[in-house]
């Protein structure tokens, strides 16, 4: 479904988290750089608001990976 690039797409945080979860688990490490993909397409299409979410997720998969790295190896 096409929808207008005025549209309000603005992403809740648990969806921003919901959707880092499946780029996680589908791709792995580069999670973020399918994020990042995505927020350049929208951004070439003049689509600033799905740009942005989409950057938002790439952040946010970045800062889960941050977090792991962190905490270190399970014991």
């Amino acid at each position: 479904m096409m929808t207008n690039p005025e549209d309000d797409v603005t992403p809740t945080p648990s969806q921003v988290d919901e959707i880092a979860s499946l780029l996680e688990g589908e791709h792995g490490s580069f999670a973020a750089d399918v994020a990042e993909f995505f927020s350049t397409k929208h951004w070439i299409a003049g689509d600033a608001g799905r740009c942005w979410a989409w950057a938002g997720v790439a952040d946010r998969v970045r800062s889960r990976t941050r977090e792991r790295i962190e905490r270190g190896p399970l014991e």
